[in-house]
């Protein structure tokens, strides 16, 4: 009950890649001294989550400089030194972005071999993240398909390979990323819910989609700013999800401005990951800060529905903010557990 987790990325340390960074890079060159840095961060990032009495880990992203390009640069069909500079996130800024230049293809698994050595290094579940069908389309400049949602479904295609392989290496939760779900309404209840379904066919674990406001950026702080006094883009978007073959749903709610009442909008069908941390300011949070998130979400849905979790990825922060965020989720969780 109120079992805790994070959305998955945490701060890289200073010896693997510049540090508070978004696509930051990496400290050396050398493949064989990158894998080591790599793989001392992933059983740091275990063992701080472990420390902090979080239930359900992750490799804390420590192996990708980005969430979304750490699987692309693994599939045919994409030209990396082919950019074209193109709106995301309807537009909310512009990216230089590698370009779909043929028919998309996974020729070997992607991310086992991490979660083959996170698993290896935690007795705790296991969760490993991957970008959304949708967030993917929306991060990559297009000249083969020509329509978003064939496009997605190749890759939803290409995702449900990945975490099969994934699970069988030891992964307990799958989690596909979709901010863009908050920002394409429209499409979510239709190409973007089928994509995420055809992501998750078949598997054989829990699994999650993860929809927030963003990391703690200047440029998603700036788009926030213009949603007004209630942010109600999951108004429209939770109850197509509450249908999906989805288990869980990530949300953020921490220092937002969302009504914790969309809630409701999933009928008692799906888990809530409830964003009790923000991830967007430089001061953890108290415990009893976070217990109150978690009381507020109790009002909405049973207790055996909710895992408490940060509003989105800590890697632009620094590593003694995440650390300390980290263990008031562990310690606020504690509170309203003992309380129940």
């Amino acid at each position: 009950m109120l079992k805790t987790t994070i959305t998955g990325s945490l701060p890289k340390p200073t010896w693997l890649a510049e540090p508070e960074k978004l696509w930051a890079a990496w400290s050396t060159n050398d493949p064989a001294r990158l894998e080591e840095a790599k793989q001392d961060a992933v059983r740091l990032a275990i063992r701080d989550q472990e420390e902090a009495g979080i239930d359900i880990v992750t490799d804390g992203e420590q192996s990708r400089q980005h969430f979304v390009h750490g699987v692309l640069e693994k599939i045919e069909g994409i030209d990396f030194n082919k950019k074209t500079r193109i709106g995301i996130r309807n537009d909310r800024y512009d990216a230089d972005c590698p370009t779909v230049v043929s028919e998309l293809k996974r020729t070997a698994p992607i991310h086992a071999d991490e979660v083959a050595f996170a698993r290896a290094h935690t007795d705790r579940q296991l969760k490993f993240t991957l970008p959304g069908p949708m967030t993917i389309v929306d991060t990559l400049a297009d000249e083969h398909y020509g329509d978003r949602p064939a496009m997605a479904m190749a890759f939803a295609e290409i995702l449900n390979q990945e975490a099969k392989d994934l699970v069988a290496a030891g992964a307990d939760n799958i989690q596909f990323d979709e901010p863009a779900f908050n920002v394409y309404l429209d499409a979510v209840p239709t190409w973007g819910r089928d994509a995420l379904n055809r992501a998750v066919a078949g598997l054989n674990c829990t699994t999650a989609v993860h929809i927030c406001y963003g990391y703690g950026i200047e440029a998603n702080l700036q788009w926030k700013a213009t949603l007004g006094d209630v942010w109600n883009q999951y108004e429209a978007i939770l109850p197509p999800l509450a249908e999906s073959d989805i288990d869980q749903v990530s949300l953020e709610f921490a220092g937002a401005r969302v009504p914790m009442e969309v809630i409701r909008l999933l009928d008692g069908k799906k888990d809530v990951l409830v964003g009790a941390i923000d991830v967007t300011t430089l001061t953890p949070e108290s415990p009893e800060e976070v217990a109150a998130v978690i009381r507020e979400a109790l009002k909405y849905t049973s207790p055996d529905r909710i895992y408490p979790c940060t509003n989105c990825g800590m890697v632009p922060l620094p590593r003694t903010v995440s650390q300390g965020k980290l263990k008031a989720l562990g310690a606020g969780a504690a509170l309203v557990r003992n309380e129940l």
